[in-house]
């Protein structure tokens, strides 16, 4: 201070021919102090400053510069705000001096401890540490700024495991007892707002019986003082500090010191004493300590500022006074709420370093990040790694540009959170009863994801995707149909291929038998014309393998339920010839021609006309469609036909089973007919098998899930099929190939007339089976 006040007086550019005179109090860090001394600054009594050299007039104070703890500042400020006498302190730092209701005539140069406490949350949340534990002095700058720290590390998401307040002059079981909760904590990082004596005394006691090693993070008031970096478990301790400077001249200024002026002063012999080890004729420049260190000023420097602050108002408002005063007036009045007025007005910049206050008092936040770092010596030394500018745009404030040592000379961050991260795939649901950082990591319910790493909740995936295996990312569900690239598929191709192949080797064998009396005698017509139609069967199974479209849905439908309704009315023609033929009793009986080829082919013709009419009708009024089922399945897409009318759907089945039942009990009717060619028993197996496999395909249909309904269906078609085919035609195949002497004309005859007798009732049962063998 004393050395800025000379550099102003030498100036001939800063308040040229005025002298400014200053006095020097020690608060001791004591309130009382403080208050007594803010009263005899408050009471000067002439208010006017001399132009001349002699200045011992001039008993009025205009400015003060300190004090350097808040809540001596915060004293001195209420007292000297009335007579608005302005105060510039040079560390105290609490957010509360901020508010001008309070303290108006309040400045400071270095930065509130808002922007301090910002810069802390923010280098906690940096090295993703939320789980830390909290220590500060019962001081108006410990308890303030623990306040705007926890503020700070709410915003940021930090939780704070325990918070201990102490001061230095506790007993020492208070202390103690802080230090056992840093002992007991689990949380591994530190955050300490202390006063620099505070921490010494808490240091002290934890050297006592060392923690389990800790991180630090210390506010600016401990963490450079390089008193404290004698504490080797405290390696490792990173914080804010004051940007350190150099102010040209001072170290010089400091050195030029004599013995005859320290033996003047009883605390410069004391100093003196300390530093020589009681010699007072050593030569000062051969010293080395912190008095002569001053490559690292911090806040050293921002006493120069302050002095020079007051500096430039008074030189502003006596400028201004002059303007208004009498020419060759040697004197000036000046009062100090012209200061004041014009300290708010500052703005200059000196070795680099630029002045000025906002509105509310207080510089603009630049703060160093600063490291406690082991040499190869051993030796701890402070590091500046980075630094934090409240100026930049907001989230570019802080920056690091060197790499950090940890605690215990680690190079790798430490960990200190409550919980693990909660890897993306689950969520985090909070423990019960404790803070929000700690929790569980739930995995995300079927269906839903979370991609994100501590996730809150888990979001759905999309109609038409699902998670995979780890719940992270959602994928598009895979599309199920009966494709031809299946087993199961190309299983029923192979029988309905093979259905097909068989119905037509079947017809060839007919149509090269078509003379013998076995073909002839189960109406050739008919039989051709049912065997085209279970052709027609067995490949219309085909069309319901592959991905559904608009016309394959209604073809395989429709195709389907007219092409069996042609197999069931031949069957049902055939059916009823047979009876027609055994029922008539009397040789030369009519009976037939009521039935002949022609009304065969119109039965056959009308039956089938009604089930396209019904077909028809289905399509037009609501067809099938191809439609993505997504309810079946949560985690794939069905691609299945929907039925349009399902009123359609099953009167096209149910026509089929009309008429597959009529043809049943007529079959059951005829199926005693003692006939070697008769077709009536086969007939009755074949409907009895046919509805059999329709009326179990129902439940099964309905019941079968995805492509698995579309199997089901393609079986029940070939079933019914091949029960048609083996039933009527395997046995006439069989003998007409291996049986070639049962199918003369002579055979035939003999069975007719077998026939006539048995259903004679004049014929007795010895001679039936003496002609039947």
């Amino acid at each position: 201070m004393i050395f800025a006040i000379e550099e102003i007086n030498n100036s001939t550019e800063l308040l040229p021919g005025i002298k400014l005179g200053y006095r020097l109090f020690d608060s001791c860090v004591s309130v009382p102090v403080s208050v007594h001394v803010a009263f005899q600054l408050a009471n000067g009594q002439d208010p006017v400053v001399y132009v001349g050299d002699n200045c011992s007039q001039s008993g009025v104070v205009v400015a003060a510069v300190g004090d350097s703890g808040s809540t001596p500042s915060i004293s001195m400020s209420r007292i000297m705000g009335p007579f608005n006498i302005p105060l510039v302190s040079h560390f105290a730092t609490c957010a509360c001096l901020s508010d001008k209701q309070q303290f108006p005539t309040f400045f400071r140069t270095i930065p509130s401890d808002h922007y301090q406490a910002d810069a802390l949350a923010k280098l906690v949340k940096h090295f993703g540490w939320t789980w830390i534990g909290a220590v500060h002095s019962d001081s108006d700058y410990g308890n303030n700024g623990m306040a705007s720290f926890l503020e700070a590390a709410l915003r940021e998401g930090i939780c704070v495991e325990y918070i201990e307040s102490f001061f230095r002059t506790n007993q020492q079981s208070k202390i103690r007892r802080v230090a056992d909760v840093i002992r007991r904590s689990t949380a591994v990082v530190v955050v300490a707002f202390t006063a620099s004596g505070d921490m010494k005394v808490l240091l002290e006691e934890l050297a006592r019986d060392p923690p389990p090693p800790c991180q630090w993070i210390g506010s600016e008031s401990w963490v450079t003082d390089p008193l404290l970096m004698r504490f080797s478990f405290c390696a490792g301790a990173i914080g804010v500090a004051i940007q350190k400077s150099v102010i040209p001249g001072l170290r010089d200024f400091l050195l030029d010191l004599s013995p005859s002026n320290v033996a003047a002063s009883p605390l410069l012999t004391e100093f003196w004493e300390d530093a020589f080890n009681c010699s007072l004729t050593t030569n000062l420049k051969t010293l080395k300590n912190p008095y002569t260190e001053t490559s690292q000023l911090r806040v050293t420097n921002m006493i120069y500022k302050a002095v020079y602050a007051i500096g430039h108002a008074i030189h502003n408002a006596v400028s201004q006074k002059k303007m208004t005063s009498i020419p060759y007036d040697d004197h000036v009045r000046m009062e100090p709420k012209q200061v004041f007025i014009e300290l708010k007005k500052v703005n200059f910049s000196k070795n680099g370093y630029h002045v000025s206050f906002d509105a509310n008092g207080d510089p603009v936040a630049f703060y160093e990040l600063v490291n406690w770092q082991k040499s190869e010596s051993g030796v701890i030394e402070l590091v500046t790694v980075g630094y934090y500018d409240a100026s930049l745009p907001k989230g570019q404030e802080f920056h690091i540009n060197r790499n950090l040592t940890w605690l215990e000379g680690r190079k790798e961050v430490p960990v200190s959170v409550c919980s693990e991260s909660c890897p993306p795939g689950t969520r985090k649901v909070l423990q019960k009863g404790k803070p929000i950082c700690c929790y569980d990591c739930i995995p995300c319910p079927e269906g839903e994801i979370s991609n994100m790493t501590d996730s809150l909740e888990c979001f759905p995936c999309p109609r038409e995707f699902w998670p995979n295996a780890n719940r992270d990312a959602c994928f598009p569900k895979p599309v199920e149909f009966l494709s031809y690239g299946e087993v199961l598929s190309i299983i029923l191709a192979a029988f309905s291929v093979s259905g097909a192949f068989l119905a037509i080797i079947t017809a060839l064998i007919f149509f090269h038998h078509r003379t013998t009396p076995i073909v002839r005698a189960n109406n050739s017509e008919l039989s051709f014309l049912l065997l085209f139609s279970l052709t027609l069967c067995f490949l219309c199974s085909l069309t319901f393998i592959g991905a559904p479209s608009e016309w394959s849905c209604m073809l395989r439908h429709t195709a389907f339920g007219i092409t069996f309704v042609l197999c069931i009315s031949c069957v049902l023609g055939k059916t009823i010839v047979v009876l027609m033929a055994f029922k008539a009793t009397l040789p030369g009986s009519n009976a037939m021609k009521w039935f002949g080829p022609p009304q065969q082919r119109m039965t056959v013709v009308v039956l089938t006309l009604i089930q396209v009419l019904i077909c028809i009708i289905w399509l037009v009024v609501s067809p099938p469609f191809p439609v993505k089922n997504l309810t079946t399945y949560k985690e794939k897409i069905i691609l299945e036909c929907a039925l349009g009318s399902a009123v359609g759907f099953w009167a096209v089945l149910g026509y089929i089973g009309l008429l597959a039942v009529f043809c049943f009990v007529l079959a059951v009717l005829a199926r005693k007919l003692p006939d070697n060619f008769n077709e009536a028993k086969m007939i009755t197996f074949s409907m009895l098998i046919f509805c059999a496999v329709w009326i179990t395909f129902i439940p099964a249909y309905v019941s079968s899930p995805g492509k698995f309904t579309v199997a089901v269906e393609i079986f029940a078609i070939l079933a019914s099929s091949f029960g048609l085919i083996l039933c009527i035609f395997a046995p006439k195949c069989f003998i007409i190939l291996f049986q070639p002497e049962k199918n003369t004309k002579k055979i035939f005859e003999k069975q007719l007339m077998v026939n006539y007798l048995k259903n004679s009732s004049k014929i007795t049962e010895e001679v039936y089976y003496q002609l039947n063998s």
